[in-house]
């Protein structure tokens, strides 16, 4: 978990901040703004942001926002957010510019239909100058200061005569943004198998790192089918409850432990994690099931099968030269970064040797205008 207790920013107490969801990424933010009261109901908002105009929905309008203030303060947003392993900045997104309007909504609809075209038009881009890239989705920006094209790639692109001609067409300027195959399923992804909404879609902010580990801890079926998600990686929900299991996996004893039950001495065969039942064998060969809380423990196991364990946990996760093999089972580590964004100059991408969590939107961003 990130520690953040170093750096405590705080806001201007004089002043007025809302939280706001906005961007097709549905990115979260505090933005300034002078409103007395915000309605109760669901609202769209006008913010302007480092990207230009943008629309966005007001988050917690169905609590009473206090004399506008949103009611909790910048170290409490940050704490809520950091218990979910999540990096939050207090610091403003933006400003507030108005509630949005009527016209201000069929402009967004108007700008969702331009956007389709210019989608479009980028993918008859693509397949002329024959580049190495699938265009996602395209973002363009309320104010019209820009046009943002999500692609994806398997390597870096050089993608300088795409923008150009992209910028000369539109008169705008363009950003191309490489974006990873979680990234992807947030943008465009729909229903899951568990019948409900992509998490990525509906309220994961950052996605994390997920791996085998988690699905065995949590005696999950390996068949990728079923424990890969929309984007063909391992679901995030899998992470959800790894923190619960491994603690609660800490209780119990390894195998072969001696222990001391009510129907005598043996050793640790099997245990059940969730009910936190240890099944033993005793030394008359007969097998029972015993609570963790009526056993005791005699000996620890031999230090062969703690080596062992710890050997087998390390293989669980993949390493730089087994991750593509895991790759193309579908069932390969969420570890790579999701946002990247592409490079001018061509280069080979390599696998990182260790987990790596998603680097922020905003780093390496390459724009072409013109």
């Amino acid at each position: 978990m990130t520690d953040l207790t170093a750096i405590k920013p705080k806001q201007d107490k004089n002043k007025k901040y809302m939280l706001v969801r906005y961007g097709l990424m549905n990115n979260l933010g505090l933005f300034e703004h002078n409103e007395t009261n915000i309605p109760r109901l669901p609202s769209q908002v006008v913010v302007k942001t480092e990207k230009g105009l943008e629309l966005g929905s007001v988050v917690g309008s169905l609590c009473p926002y206090k004399t506008g203030q949103f009611k909790l303060d910048s170290e409490q947003i940050q704490k809520y957010f950091q218990t979910s392993e999540i990096t939050f900045s207090p610091e403003p997104s933006g400003k507030f510019i108005r509630f949005a309007t009527n016209e201000d909504i069929g402009e967004e609809k108007h700008l969702e239909k331009i956007a389709k075209e210019e989608m479009a038009h980028c993918k008859k881009l693509v397949a002329e100058t024959k580049l190495p890239m699938k265009i996602v989705n395209v973002e363009h920006i309320f104010g019209g200061e820009r046009i943002i094209f999500y692609f994806t790639a398997e390597s870096r692109v050089d993608f300088r005569e795409l923008v150009k001609k992209l910028a000369h067409e539109y008169q705008s300027r363009i950003e191309m943004r490489q974006i990873g195959p979680r990234d992807e399923a947030k943008i465009i992804g729909d229903i899951e198998s568990c019948g409900q909404e992509c998490c990525c879609i509906r309220f994961l902010k950052e996605l994390k790192p997920v791996n085998m580990r988690m699905a065995k801890m949590q005696k999950a079926t390996l068949d990728p089918s079923k424990i890969s998600g929309y984007c063909g990686r391992l679901k995030c929900c899998l992470r959800y409850e790894d923190e619960t299991y491994t603690e609660l996996k800490k209780r119990l004893p390894r195998k072969k432990t001696i222990v001391k039950t009510q129907f005598g001495t043996g050793k640790v065969a099997d245990a059940q994690i969730l009910t936190q039942l240890v099944m033993v064998e005793l030394d008359s060969s007969q097998v029972v099931v015993v609570p963790l809380n009526e056993l005791e423990i005699v000996a620890p196991p031999p230090a062969s099968e703690t080596k062992e364990d710890e050997l087998e946990i390390q293989a669980d996760i993949p390493d730089s030269q087994n991750s593509k093999k895991i790759e193309a089972k579908d069932i390969r580590e969420t570890t790579a970064p999701e946002n990247e964004v592409g490079h001018i100059e061509p280069q080979t991408e390599q696998v990182p040797d260790t987990p790596q969590d998603n680097p922020p939107d905003d780093e390496n961003k390459n724009e072409g205008s013109e």
